[in-house]
């Protein structure tokens, strides 16, 4: 298992280079850069400045000297010096090549750099947000599953009942309910929408949680949550439950079970020492796909919706800005997350099935 281990933390390298290269050479050229959005911004301050002097006309106004040629947009009528200084601020003053070797080897020390248009470092903003897209993706997680999973094996036992067919009806409705509007819905109902005004919409935690005592701010902490973690699992039941049932399903029909039977063995010993076991392996495997997706992009909206300053704002708002530094540096980390829980996600196999050795493959 340790050759297994060191030969999948070896792969990462090559795929972090391949996907961060890729990504970096499209974004770099692709128009609308951080470059193109300060000209932009120049020019729109100047136009400002030109209609007060219009309207006082109390200076004159000399034409700009454009004799440099730019290939920004926006670029026409600023002085070339001016455009220089803005190409050197953001780093583009170099070529794309040397551009590129030098974020490879900012990377490998984890030296993400410095945002372009907020303040403070790209480690330091990930830090800062780090803790409500923990909160949202991990709580968000546990539920789905610790629900999910249970549902899908009394819908396997009870396959065609009432409660089969009944349970799947909800499951369906809830899964056609997005869930920023879900969200919507809940603060009208219980944010002091129109209705009740139970929860707060505003932050992870209130402006006095460092007054409060440890239970104090758990209660706190938890009631900030509450309706954040409910819009973004109130559609994610339908597939893990799913996916459970007929995985139940299909090792119930299968030799061992029917031999288990005829020793004589109880249905719940049967079904949790014997199906448990193999049924869990497909759920397992899709454990860090589920993770990352409500620890990042599954939570963009409800972040939103609830004041919330979490990763996936902080993303949305790097790729409006052409904030490359943030894009870049959220991107390598999710990717490395993503690895690493490929691997635990492999190494519970052996966990819950001994009988499985990736070092014999």
């Amino acid at each position: 298992m340790g050759a297994y281990i060191v030969r999948r933390l070896l792969l990462m390298v090559p795929t972090l280079w391949a996907i961060i290269t890729i990504n970096f050479f499209i974004v770099q050229l692709a128009p609308g850069g951080p470059v193109d959005q300060a000209l932009a911004t120049a020019q729109g301050i100047e136009g400002s400045m030109l209609d007060r002097v219009t309207n006082d006309n109390q200076f004159e106004v000399a034409e700009t000297n454009t004799d440099r040629q730019s290939d920004y947009r926006g670029a026409q009528g600023l002085d070339p010096e001016i455009i220089a200084e803005i190409e050197k601020r953001y780093g583009f003053d170099k070529p794309i090549y040397v551009r590129y070797f030098k974020m490879l080897g900012d990377y490998l020390r984890f030296d993400f750099g410095d945002s372009l248009f907020k303040s403070g470092s790209v480690i330091g903003l990930i830090i800062e947000r780090m803790p409500v897209s923990i909160s949202l993706g991990l709580w968000s997680t546990l539920i789905i599953y610790f629900v999910s999973i249970p549902l899908g094996i009394k819908k396997a036992i009870r396959h065609n009942s009432q409660f089969d067919i009944s349970s799947t009806s909800i499951l369906i409705l809830l899964s056609a309910i997005p869930g920023f509007l879900f969200a919507v819905l809940l603060v009208i109902l219980f944010a002091g929408g129109n209705y009740f005004d139970w929860f707060p919409i505003r932050g992870l935690v209130s402006q006095n949680w460092q007054e409060l005592s440890w239970f104090g701010k758990i209660i706190d902490y938890f009631w900030h949550m509450t309706l954040p973690i409910i819009a973004t699992v109130v559609g994610g039941f339908t597939v893990l439950t799913m996916l459970t049932k007929n995985s139940f399903l299909d090792e119930i029909a299968k030799q061992y079970v029917i031999t288990a039977r005829a020793k004589g063995n109880t249905e719940n010993r049967i079904l949790y020492k014997h199906v448990f076991r193999n049924a869990m392996l497909i759920i397992i495997a899709g454990f860090p796909a589920t993770f990352i997706s409500l620890f990042f992009t599954g939570s963009v909206l409800i972040e939103v919706i609830f004041s919330l300053e979490g990763l996936g704002l902080l993303g949305f708002e790097a790729m409006g800005q052409r904030d490359y530094p943030i894009m870049f540096g959220t991107l390598y980390m999710f990717t490395l997350l993503g690895l690493l829980l490929g691997l635990l996600g492999d190494l519970m196999y052996t966990v819950v099935d001994p009988r499985i050795d990736f070092e014999a493959r």
